[in-house]
C-alpha cells in the first residue's frame, strides 16, 4: 500500500542525520496509528515463455512486456523484479472486495498484453525450471547481487527465481486490543508459520524436488538473519523495530545520480556505525529511507504492515484465498482473538530464534500441513476466517473460495505443493491454473 509507506521521501533528502534522529524517524514513520480500515495485496508472477517455460527471458524480451503494460490504464502499480518477475502492488482499497476487484481487472489487462507477446505469469513461490538469471541492469541490484553473493547464493534465488502473495494491512490502533498494533504485530508472526505451511506451492527447483514443500520460503531462511530477519517479539514494536533497523548491515551506499560509478557496497558496516563513524559519507535522510527498502523480514512495518511469507499462488484467481483469510483474520476482532488464542501456543515451539529461521518456520516450509500442529491452527484459523468474511462484506464466491481450499487443503493436511509433488517434475507452467501438459495433477 504506498500511502503510508515509511520509505517516502520526508524533509530534505540531503540532510545528514544523527543516530538520536534515525531512531526517532524509523520509530516513529513506520507504525501509523489508527482504526484498520485499508487493504492491499502485491502479487509477484514468474513470468514464462508460453512454449517454452525452461528457457531464461532475454532482457530485451522483460523491458518490450514492462513498455507495452506501462501504456494501459491500471490501478495497480506494476514493477519487474530482478529476475523477469512481475508485481502489482494494489493502492489501498477500503474493503477487501474493493482490493480483490481493482486487482482482478487489472490481472485481466496484464494477461491480454502478454498473450501476444508469447508470455504467460505462473503462480508458483519458486521458479520450478531456471537457474537464477538476472535480467535487470540496474545499480541497486547490481549491488545487491555483490552483496549477496558474499554468503552463497540463496541471495540471488531470492532476487531472481521467487515470488509471492504479499497482504498489507493498517498497523492498528495505538491502544491495546485485537486491532491494537502491537497485538497485530505479534500476531502476524505468530501466525506467519501456518500461512506458510497452508499455502506453501513451491516443492521444485531446476526440475527436482527440493524436500521443502515452500522452497521459496526457505531460500529466505538461506539469507543473512541481518537482512531477513525479524526483531525479537518481546519487545515494544517500534522500538524494537527501529533498534533492528540500525543495527541491520548496510547493503550499499549510493554513488551521484547519473555519474555512472557503480554503487559502494560496504561489509560489515550497520546503518548505527554508518551514522556514527560518517564514512565512506556521511549518511542522509534520503540513505535511511532507501536502506529501510532493503530490510526483507517476513513481517515489514511501512506505516502499515506488509506480510511477505506466502507462496504465489497458482491460477489467476488463486491469491485470493490467502488475502481473504488474512484479512478476515486481521481485520475482524472477534476471528483475531480467535487466530491468536491458537497460534500463541506455537510461539513456545518456535523458541527464541527469530521469524523466518526458527524452528516452527522451517517445518512449516518444509512440512507444510503435514505438520499435525500447524494442520490444527490452519483448521481453527480457516474456520474462523469463514465465519468473519460476511461481516467483512466478502462476496459470496469469495467464501465459497476459502471454504472450498479449506476442504480440499486444510481438511486433509495438505497444501497446493503436494498436489504438484503428486504429479512428478513439471514440464510446463501452470496455465490459468491448469496442469501443465502431459502431466495430470491429482487433486
Amino acid at each position: 500500500m504506498p500511502e503510508g509507506d515509511c520509505t517516502e521521501p520526508r524533509g530534505r533528502p540531503g540532510d545528514t542525520v544523527t543516530e538520536a534522529e534515525v531512531e526517532a524517524l524509523v520509530h516513529g514513520i513506520c507504525f501509523k496509528n489508527g482504526p484498520p480500515t485499508s487493504t492491499g495485496v502485491e502479487l509477484e508472477w514468474l513470468v514464462h515463455d508460453r512454449r517454452s517455460p525452461h528457457l531464461p527471458l532475454s532482457s530485451a524480451r522483460v523491458e518490450t512486456a514492462r513498455a507495452a503494460l506501462r501504456t494501459k490504464p491500471l490501478h495497480s502499480v506494476v514493477t519487474v523484479e530482478p529476475g523477469g518477475q512481475l508485481e502489482l502492488s494494489s493502492l489501498p482499497a477500503a474493503s477487501l472486495m474493493e482490493c480483490v476487484s481493482g486487482v482482478t481487472a487489472d490481472l485481466a489487462v496484464v494477461h491480454d498484453t502478454l498473450a501476444p507477446l508469447g508470455l504467460t505469469l505462473t503462480g508458483l513461490g519458486a521458479d520450478p525450471w531456471r537457474a537464477p538469471t538476472r535480467v535487470l541492469r540496474e545499480p541497486r541490484y547490481e549491488a545487491m547481487e555483490c552483496w549477496f553473493d558474499r554468503t552463497g547464493r540463496a541471495g540471488r534465488r531470492m532476487m531472481c527465481s521467487t515470488a509471492s502473495v504479499q497482504v498489507c494491512l493498517d498497523a492498528g490502533y495505538e491502544e491495546p486490543g485485537p486491532l491494537g498494533y502491537a497485538r497485530r504485530w505479534r500476531l502476524a508472526h505468530l501466525l506467519g508459520p501456518v500461512l506458510v505451511a497452508a499455502f506453501a506451492n513451491s516443492p521444485f527447483q531446476e526440475g527436482r524436488s527440493t524436500g521443502w514443500r515452500s522452497t521459496r520460503q526457505a531460500v529466505w531462511a538461506g539469507i543473512d538473519p541481518g537482512r531477513s530477519g525479524a526483531p525479537a517479539l518481546d519487545q515494544e514494536p517500534r522500538a524494537a523495530w527501529a533498534r533492528h533497523a540500525l543495527d541491520a548491515p548496510v547493503m550499499c551506499v549510493r554513488t551521484a545520480d547519473g555519474d555512472g560509478a557503480p554503487w559502494l557496497v560496504p561489509e560489515g558496516l550497520s546503518f548505527r556505525s554508518w551514522v556514527r563513524g560518517g564514512q565512506p559519507r556521511p549518511p542522509t535522510r534520503a540513505d535511511l529511507d532507501y536502506h529501510l527498502t532493503t530490510l526483507f523480514p517476513p513481517v515489514r512495518p511501512r506505516g502499515h504492515l506488509e506480510l511477505r511469507m506466502i507462496d504465489a499462488q497458482s491460477g489467476t484467481d488463486g491469491w485470493v484465498v490467502p488475502l481473504a483469510v488474512t484479512c478476515a483474520l486481521f481485520d475482524d476482532a472477534e476471528a483475531t482473538e480467535t487466530a491468536y488464542r491458537t497460534v500463541k501456543p506455537l510461539a513456545e515451539r518456535a523458541g527464541p530464534t527469530p521469524a523466518p529461521h526458527s524452528p516452527l518456520w522451517l517445518d512449516a516450509a518444509r512440512h507444510g500441513l503435514a505438520d499435525p500442529e500447524l494442520r490444527e491452527a490452519a483448521a481453527v484459523c480457516f474456520a474462523a476466517a469463514l465465519d468473519a468474511l460476511p461481516r467483512l462484506g466478502a462476496a459470496p464466491e469469495v467464501v465459497a473460495a476459502v471454504a472450498a481450499y479449506a476442504d480440499r487443503y486444510v481438511a486433509r493436511g495438505r497444501c497446493p505443493a503436494d498436489d504438484l509433488l503428486d504429479a512428478g517434475p513439471l514440464e510446463g507452467p501452470p496455465v490459468n491454473g491448469a496442469p501443465a501438459p502431459g502431466k495430470e495433477i491429482r487433486r
